[in-house]
């Protein structure tokens, strides 16, 4: 079963807006008609298309001659061989007394930040990092909220060619040793404590337990963020983030200019199904994508004002930041998406004249079930760009940007992951939105939908797949010397292709559906069913808050489970599951029908939010959840366990 494909845009660009886009102008400097063409040219020409995404969107550092080495092999193609530059140096390149960015933690604390100040704060801090013994190379670790801190941090580490990898604060003291001890930071930035629904948070107590796990840590630096002078007594080797500045005077950055494909980041897989995958990603990818990604797909002009709803622990972070280098001011915010009244982020946007808001498709689902309806309730004229991800946008939540946000909008729903930090599929400021698509491709991105027998097709669903290399793919895994955990997590499928993992559709207006995560798709009876065309119809009936679906083996095949969440006052009876079976059957199929429909007082989730369904299907196969540290609310797995309805 296929989303029903809407000849009718819900939205396309004037002619002038269109014209006013550096998509526009990129498909006419390459002597381009239309987006297709130039997609076409992009994933067929590579060594000429990135070398002209680096001089349109203004790279700061050293081409080189060569731009492709081994341009057939996956993995094993190396990009920009003899290219010097830094990631940090491109986003620190401005230095006048503009905002680089804004800060909100829910209604209790704000502040602004000049990009002369952060200047200023980053030239400290790199300081900082080299009286700790910090050097090319070495990691350090961000224990930390959205945090202008966070930022000053990340950047100064990427300064010294070192190497930065985070996590959110809400982590436990177990996955954060899953992950930072993989990698053995050399220093470490913590936080007092945090704001969450107006509550404080105290962390003290769990970075001295890290701290003290992790003997590699040879500095650890507290944020103080809840209180102006936290005692840090029991953190060994602890200075509190002012006085570690203050030791040191500001001064000009010697960026250290590094190979193209020298690591930038380390970014963790969720980790639900085993101890976290360390991803490696470097400056060159890391800096060309995003730049091609903010400028091109999303509109991303100097001066616009730039927010992604996104914890440290969510590559959406680091896509986020890497705005200051297209000349954007980042709106950072930390907390609660619904504190102070549940408006608080519509508040920022009016506030801040938000010209760019990123957010979830759950966030959107729940202001949608709360009835929330920003377009009458707060001036969002600046707003020109809505961006989604974390999991598939489905077509009322479409409806709902477009009826209850704004009507003259990009809705770019986009795709990608913490394997590439960016997309696959995403936004176009020259492109109509059609209701349930991504409106594209990317571009560079040779992204194809193979059946099982590796063949591309189109209007059937699929695998996901990238037929060429592009210039994000990891560095590769930390501790995988051979890259055997790299080669199989995505190129065992098809041979010298990569695969997402992701069950798509590509559509005749040439975008994209995406279903849900194939290792999650339903198979009753043969048949493939993706989890988002089940959610899609349960979610919309005012009685469910949120569902999770999974496969249960039931006599020698798969049948269908569905576990719902209801809102406050509603009841699971006898009606309101003939309902809910009625609404998947006359919209679906007759597989697509649950065999059993279970109530459960909460769905688990990832610190980003996204349901894990691979979890669940463990615990009702009595099988173990290997790393109930990844997620947000561990507790909530127990609702799944030993559960009578489905012993028959």
């Amino acid at each position: 079963m296929s989303y029903a494909v809407d000849p009718h845009p819900l939205w396309r660009p004037s002619p002038e807006r269109a014209a006013a886009t550096a998509m526009a102008a990129l498909i006419g400097e390459t002597g381009h008609v239309s987006y297709a063409d130039l997609w076409r040219w992009s994933v067929d020409h590579p060594t000429r298309f990135w070398s002209k995404v680096w001089d349109f969107c203004g790279v700061v550092g050293d081409m080189g001659d060569d731009v492709l080495e081994n341009g057939d092999r996956m993995p094993g193609a190396r990009w920009f061989p003899q290219a010097r530059l830094n990631y940090a140096e491109n986003l620190l390149k401005q230095r006048d007394d503009g905002d680089a960015l804004v800060f909100w933690g829910e209604d209790q604390v704000k502040s602004r930040m000049s990009r002369a100040r952060l200047y200023t704060d980053v030239s400290r801090f790199v300081k900082v990092l080299q009286a700790a013994g910090v050097e090319e190379g070495d990691r350090v670790a961000g224990y930390l909220p959205n945090l202008p801190e966070t930022l000053v941090a990340m950047l100064a580490t990427a300064a010294l060619g070192a190497i930065w990898s985070s996590a959110s604060p809400d982590f436990g003291v177990q996955g954060v040793l899953d992950r930072f001890g993989q990698i053995e930071p050399k220093v470490l930035v913590c936080v007092d404590g945090y704001w969450y629904n107006g509550k404080a948070v105290d962390c003290l107590e769990k970075n001295a337990e890290v701290v003290a796990k992790m003997p590699s840590v040879a500095s650890t630096v507290v944020v103080p963020y809840l209180k102006t002078s936290p005692a840090i007594e029991a953190i060994r080797d602890a200075i509190l983030w002012p006085e570690a500045l203050a030791r040191h005077p500001a001064g000009d950055i010697e960026f250290r200019r590094v190979a193209f494909d020298h690591p930038l980041f380390i970014m963790f897989s969720s980790g639900t199904t085993g101890v976290p995958k360390c991803i490696v990603h470097c400056h060159g990818g890391v800096l060309l994508q995003h730049l091609k990604e903010h400028q091109l797909h999303g509109d991303v002009r100097p001066g616009d004002r730039l927010f992604y709803f996104t914890t440290c622990g969510w590559m959406m972070w680091n896509w986020l930041v890497s705005g200051l280098a297209s000349g954007a001011t980042l709106l950072l915010y930390d907390g609660s998406p619904f504190a102070g009244g549940g408006t608080v982020l519509f508040d920022y946007a009016e506030a801040e004249a938000m010209t760019h808001f990123g957010t979830s498709a759950k966030f959107l689902d729940a202001a949608a079930k709360q009835g929330l309806k920003p377009g009458a309730t707060h001036q969002l004229d600046a707003l020109r760009v809505m961006f989604s991800t974390g999991s598939p946008l489905s077509p009322e939540g479409f409806d709902y940007v477009y009826r209850d946000i704004k009507a003259d909008l990009l809705l770019a729903s986009i795709s990608g992951g913490t394997d590439i930090v960016s997309c696959f599929v995403l936004g176009n400021p020259v492109l109509p939105v059609y209701r349930g698509e991504i409106q594209c491709r990317g571009l560079g991105m040779a992204v194809e939908v193979f059946d099982d027998e590796g063949r591309p097709v189109q209007g059937q669903k699929g695998e996901l797949v990238c037929t060429r290399p592009f210039p994000v793919m990891p560095v590769g895994f930390w501790n995988d010397p051979e890259g055997a955990k790299y080669r199989a997590a995505y190129f065992e499928r098809f041979p010298n292709v990569w695969c997402h993992g992701d069950f798509s559709e590509l559509t005749e207006h040439d975008g994209v559906i995406i279903y849900g995560r194939s290792d999650a798709v339903l198979n009753p009876g043969g048949v493939r069913i993706g989890t988002a065309e089940i959610y899609r119809q349960v979610e919309q009936l005012p009685e469910i808050a949120e569902a999770l679906v999974v496969g249960q083996e039931w006599e020698g095949d798969v049948r269908v489970v569905l576990f719902v969440r209801l809102q406050p006052g509603a009841t699971l009876d006898a009606a309101l599951i003939d309902r809910i079976k009625q609404r998947i059957r006359a919209n679906t199929t007759p597989r697509h029908v649950p065999a059993r429909i279970v109530q459960v007082g909460d769905i688990p989730r990832t610190k980003s939010g996204k349901i894990v369904e691979l979890a669940v299907r463990n615990v009702v196969h009595h099988q173990p959840v290997k790393n109930v540290e990844a997620l947000a609310n561990p507790e909530a797995l127990e609702f799944f366990r030993n559960r009578s309805e489905l012993a028959t």
